[in-house]
Formats: C-alpha cells, sequence, structure tokens
C-alpha cells in the first residue's frame, strides 16, 4: 500500500498541489533552479540537469500490445494489425484481412506486489474496400483502490482512480503505396473524484479533453539480391488536443502529444522464414520546463503555461539549453522480428531515452503464434538503468483476424 500511496502522490501532485501552491503569497521553485554560480540544481542544492517533461494521461504513452511492446516499442511502420489503431492508424488501409480485433492486458508494478492495476486495450477495424478501412479502439488503465488520508495519516476516503480513452478512425489509400489516418480521441481521467485538498479552498475532479491523431503510411516492394522485400515508413502526431484541468483552480496541463516517425524493412529468406527490421524515433510535442531561480523566477527557457497550440508548435525551440537540448528529447527504439511459416515469432528489441530526459533504457522481447484467425502474443520487459512499472511483468495479446469473402466483382475479374 505504501509503494502504490507514493505512485499516486507523485500523479495527482502534478496537477493538484502545484495549483494549491500557486495561489499561495510566496514564490516556490517547482523544478530545477539556478544556483549563484549560473548552474541548475534541485531544491537540496545538488546539481542536476534540465527537468524531465512531464504531461497528463501519461498512460497514453504506455505500448498497449505484446507485438510492439516485444520490439522495443516500435510500431509506426511495421504491418497492419488492429492494434494499428495506436501506433499509426493508416496503416489499416493496408490490412491483408477483411476484419480484425485484438485485446491487449498489461499488468502494472506488479514487481511491487500490487496486483490490482492493469492497463488494458481492445481495438478492431474492418474494411469496406480495398482502399479503405474504419477502426475502433478503448484504452481503459485500472488503478486498483488507494486510501486517501490527512495530514495526521486519518483515513478518509477510499477512492478507484480510473483513466480511459476511446478513438475512431477512418484509413484511405491515396494510392497504390501511401495512405492517410485521421482519429478523434475522447480522453476520461480521474484521479481523485471530487476530493477537497486539505486546508485548502481547490477541489479536485475528473479531467476531460478531446484529441485528434494524424498519421501517414507508405510502403513499396523491393527485391534485394533476388528476394522480395518491403520498406515501410510511418509518421504520426498522436494526442493533439486540449488541455486537461485537475482541479477548480482552472490550471489545465497538457496531453502527451506526441511526434513519432519511423521506418521498417522487411525480407523473406526463403518461402518459410522472414525477417522485419524496425526504428522508431519520437518527441513529445510538450513545452520543456525552463529553468528558475530560487524565488520561482524564470531565467531559462520559456514559460510552459500558454496555449495548446502554443505550447504544441513551440516544444521544438523552447528547451532552457537550445537545439542540444531538444535532441535530448528524442527518443528511439529499434525492434527485430523473425516469422516461420506465418505461424510463429519471435521478437526482440531496445528503447532509450536520454539520461538528462528520464533515463529510461530497456531491452523487451517475445514470441508470437498464429493459428487460422487466432493469434497470441507475448511480451517481456527488461530494465538496464533503472526500475520500470512493466520489468518481469509478463504482458499478452489476443488476436482474431477474418478474411473476407470473394466479392462477385473479383470472382469475374479473376476469370
Amino acid at each position: 500500500m505504501i509503494n502504490k500511496f507514493l505512485f499516486f502522490t507523485l500523479l495527482i501532485s502534478v496537477s493538484v498541489f502545484t495549483n494549491a501552491n500557486a495561489q499561495s503569497d510566496a514564490k516556490i521553485a517547482t523544478g530545477p533552479v539556478i544556483d549563484n554560480n549560473g548552474n541548475p540544481v534541485d531544491l537540496t542544492g545538488k546539481t542536476v540537469s534540465p527537468n524531465v517533461i512531464t504531461t497528463a494521461v501519461p498512460f497514453l504513452t504506455i505500448s498497449p500490445d505484446a507485438r510492439s511492446g516485444a520490439m522495443g516499442d516500435c510500431g509506426a511502420a511495421i504491418s497492419a494489425d488492429a492494434n494499428s489503431m495506436y501506433w499509426n492508424a493508416a496503416k489499416l488501409a493496408f490490412a491483408d484481412k477483411d476484419m480484425g480485433f485484438a485485446l491487449s492486458v498489461t499488468p502494472w508494478l506488479r514487481k511491487l506486489g500490487i496486483n490490482d492495476m492493469s492497463l488494458s486495450y481492445l481495438a478492431g477495424y474492418k474494411k469496406l474496400s480495398k482502399q479503405e478501412a474504419i477502426g475502433v479502439s478503448m484504452n481503459y488503465f485500472n488503478m486498483g483502490s488507494i486510501t486517501f488520508t490527512d495530514g495526521t495519516g486519518n483515513a478518509y476516503q477510499e477512492f478507484r482512480p480510473k483513466e480511459f480513452s476511446f478513438a475512431v478512425t477512418y484509413s484511405r489509400k491515396l494510392s497504390e503505396k501511401f495512405s492517410i489516418a485521421p482519429t478523434i480521441k475522447y480522453i476520461y481521467s480521474n484521479l481523485s473524484g471530487n476530493l477537497t485538498i486539505p486546508n485548502s479552498s481547490v477541489t479536485t475532479k475528473p479531467g476531460n479533453a478531446a484529441a485528434i491523431d494524424l498519421g501517414a503510411f507508405y510502403t513499396t516492394p523491393l527485391k534485394v539480391q533476388g528476394k522480395d522485400a518491403k520498406l515501410s515508413i510511418g509518421l504520426n502526431i498522436s494526442n493533439f488536443g486540449s488541455k486537461i484541468a485537475y482541479t477548480t483552480s482552472g490550471n489545465k496541463d497538457f496531453l502527451p502529444t506526441n511526434l513519432k516517425l519511423g521506418g521498417s524493412f522487411q525480407i523473406e529468406i526463403d518461402q518459410y522464414s522472414k525477417v522485419v527490421i524496425s526504428i522508431d524515433a519520437n518527441k513529445l510535442m510538450v513545452p520543456t520546463p525552463p529553468l528558475k531561480d530560487s524565488q520561482g523566477n524564470i531565467v531559462k527557457g520559456k514559460d510552459p503555461n500558454r496555449s495548446m497550440f502554443s505550447g504544441v508548435f513551440g516544444s521544438f525551440s523552447d528547451a532552457p539549453f537550445g537545439l542540444k537540448e531538444e535532441l535530448r528529447e528524442v527518443m528511439l527504439c529499434g525492434g527485430i522480428e523473425y516469422w516461420y511459416n506465418n505461424l510463429f515469432a519471435v521478437r526482440g528489441g531496445y528503447f532509450n531515452e536520454n539520461k538528462y530526459k528520464g533515463n529510461r533504457k530497456y531491452f523487451t522481447l517475445g514470441v508470437g503464434l498464429r493459428y487460422e484467425m487466432f493469434g497470441l502474443d507475448f511480451a517481456y520487459l527488461v530494465p538496464i538503468v533503472q526500475n520500470n512499472p512493466l520489468a518481469e511483468t509478463l504482458r499478452f495479446t489476443l488476436h482474431f483476424d477474418f478474411k473476407a469473402k470473394a466479392r462477385q466483382e473479383d470472382i469475374l475479374n479473376e476469370e
């Protein structure tokens, strides 16, 4: 219970207690500050690097499915399935099945002995024709149960925090090699209900937001030393939408708007075996926290409390230490997938985040099985630098894929 309480304290404090402090007369530095020598330090005087970027509803950045989860969290340009709704919905127009569904379950903080938290993802698509497809998805983060206490440790409220998003997309080919997809999304986040902060007039509330995703996908067949191959490129901007509020104070937080660019290369080694290699790059399109002096005044960087459009489009040039820091904010991942006879897959991958921007570094591995209309994927994460909520946790995805019935026009064409 202690570990879970600390976890939720961190989540809620970003939007709740910062708001309460902002209403007092004293100016309090909430991030790294500049000491007398011009160096960034924390409030204890320890030298630190620039702030890690934080956003509301971070569950939207967690890889929901086991296939991409086993490939280092790569997914912008690998082959289409129902989970493409999360990675790049434009791929759905190139799906080789008529219809598909997938259910993914990701246990959360199991290494800490917490058994009532998990992320669930349900997605499906339907091809309308050879050129277009529609899709729907729901992402649900169950945070278990938490007990809120007052300053003396007395319990006064039990609550079950939860978050979810619901999305609908339309994917269409603009040519035989290129497709696009707009996605609309509703986001709900309830971390503490309608809770009044002790010794404060601030009351919390559930957060609501609307967002869009924009995806583009290009794929082309190749011949490499006489072997069939395919090169694919994917681009996706996700969670571009309204800011979200958790309190009655009026302060709002940014969604985790993300720019993803990825590529994949697939080659058929022989009639039974093929290999897929994928690389993705991600950057949060969210303001970088500025550096402040001991009184909370910004001395380097830009004020993060600005409009959605200003924050998103200004996120490429607002880092306190310029281009060098902007490049640090790019997260890289790579993965490889081996298929035998389209029945059995082995996967591996690596995810890297700069040490000054969160320092998440981990290996991933997993397997996949396919038989007729059914499929099953497993993923496992091995942290390298620090503990991870998904460390030593087995994640899985269940697939259902349906082939299209022969259309009359196709039969006539074949004749």
